[in-house]
């Protein structure tokens, strides 16, 4: 027998697709056009009147450039739909969002409380940094714990509150800063990458990240660091393009290994590079093409750091701050 799905429940496999279908139909009957860049993104524009909806299973974000065009689309929605409008966003996937006269404050303060109330560490006492400055555990050392869930989801009890500002900024100019911890895994000796996407000065875009394979050189690792911060500097520029904000400037990306960076911009091989691998060498092209431009930076200055290695409290703290995380 065959069974013909009427009717969309939650619990069925075909429910999220089901759902996500008949939305974004409509959406495209009101104007709106699913952007390329993330399938959950949604732009309409048209004229002077732009419009973004950020659709998450029944979790909407809606913003447009006029508050007439913004009542309007909820209007359609609710007319369509059975949906409830919650004012201005204060809380999305578990982010709160604060107003600040400057801008905006990101934080997830009562769900890092959550997550220490289940572990029973509300009562702990505050670290100055979150990684050990100095210890390499290897994963032969010790006894595995009973339960590994509870130990991931664990998180670094503080008193202060810190969140992720963002603030009103007329610059558009996207800077990425890149770096690697060579060979810093014991076990595997594979290295760690880490980079921090700014735009206008605020934080958009981090990673850290074990590279899936070993490299030969603290150069490669860097190099395989900058190859991360580009990709997301490209998909970061098309989403732009796509929310009709295209960039005007090539993006920087800063990297704190001569190597790495003269890598990226000599199309000559020779012994030390032959070993890297093809893939990576597409930096070249987008310098080529002047999306993006490959500079040095002192290690003093290179806040990617942070996402590599467990850094000296007095450099962690100046880091942080640098990354624009400040108490709520």
């Amino acid at each position: 027998m065959v069974c013909r799905l009427n009717k969309s429940l939650y619990g069925l496999k075909q429910a999220p697709r089901a759902w996500y279908s008949r939305f974004a139909t409509f959406l495209v009957t009101l104007g709106f056009t699913e952007a390329k860049s993330d399938t959950s993104l949604f732009v309409y524009h048209h004229g002077d009147e732009t419009a973004y909806l950020l659709l998450y299973v029944d979790d909407i974000v809606l913003t447009a450039s006029s508050q007439h065009l913004l009542q309007r689309i909820i209007t359609f929605l609710q007319q369509e739909f059975a949906m409830k409008d919650l004012g201005v966003l204060h809380h999305f996937l578990g982010v709160t969002v604060e107003p600040r006269p400057s801008g905006l404050l990101l934080h997830q303060r009562q769900y890092t409380l959550d997550i220490l109330e289940r572990a029973g560490m509300t009562d702990c006492n505050p670290c100055s940094t979150p990684v050990d400055t100095q210890a390499k555990l290897s994963e032969d050392v010790g006894t595995p714990v009973a339960d590994p869930t509870a130990y991931r989801n664990l998180a670094a009890p503080t008193h202060s509150d810190y969140g992720l500002l963002l603030h009103r900024s007329s610059s558009a100019v996207l800077v990425v800063y890149t770096d690697a911890d060579w060979a810093g895994c014991p076990d595997t000796r594979r290295s760690t990458s880490g980079y921090a996407v700014f735009l206008g000065g605020n934080l958009v875009s981090w990673s850290s990240k074990r590279q899936p394979v070993v490299s030969r050189s603290s150069a490669e690792a860097e190099y395989r660091a900058v190859a991360n911060g580009v990709a997301e500097a490209s998909w970061l520029r098309q989403l732009l393009a796509e929310l009709h904000s295209p960039l005007a400037k090539s993006t920087l990306v800063y990297c704190d290994n001569v190597s790495a960076v003269y890598l990226s911009t000599n199309p000559v091989q020779h012994q030390r590079t032959k070993h890297v691998e093809i893939d990576l060498h597409f930096v070249r092209d987008r310098v080529a093409i002047d999306d993006v431009r490959i500079l040095h930076v002192p290690t003093t200055s290179q806040f990617a750091d942070i996402f590599t290695k467990g850094l000296p409290s007095s450099t962690f703290s100046e880091f942080r701050s640098s990354l624009n995380i400040h108490r709520g």
